[in-house]
């Protein structure tokens, strides 16, 4: 069903390895041999393979529905329209999937700044973020009882 319609994984894969300046396979290995090693290239590498998975699974409810469809007379069945929803869920999770890859490979994408000050500002602090010590008590604190008015 999806003949002619703009490869979302193939346009997104591109855009990886144009990013990356590596093909996928590539960038798969470096991310596997060292995931610590460059945090962006481990989430876009998370989240493409998870892409992959939602277009096979997408692939695979739209052939089921057209081969249920296929044997339908005129009106569809609900075995079928159970087939229909599966392939529309399937869209949205690909969907989702890839908003969120090129989120990650958009620089500038809303939220981005922000998330990248929040972990500069984690990998910068040295010390407990607050002081864990009591207060210096004074060295002429006030006896008790006294100047209180009465």
């Amino acid at each position: 069903m999806s003949d002619g319609i703009e490869d979302v994984v193939g346009v997104l894969t591109e855009q990886i390895e144009r990013r990356f300046e590596m093909s996928m396979d590539e960038l798969t290995a470096a991310v596997a041999a060292a995931p610590d090693a460059n945090p962006e290239a481990t989430d876009v590498v998370k989240w493409h393979g998870l892409l992959s998975e939602s277009q096979a699974v997408l692939q695979r409810a739209e052939d089921d529905l057209l081969a249920a469809l296929q044997t339908q007379p005129s009106e569809v069945d609900d075995p079928t329209m159970g087939l229909a929803h599966r392939v529309n869920a399937a869209v949205t999770a690909r969907d989702g999937r890839a908003m969120v890859v090129r989120w990650l490979l958009d620089p500038h994408a809303p939220g981005k700044k922000d998330l990248a000050a929040e972990r500069l500002a984690r990998g910068a602090r040295r010390g407990p973020a607050v002081h864990t010590s009591a207060p210096a008590r004074p060295t002429t604190a006030p006896a008790t009882g006294r100047g209180v008015l009465r």
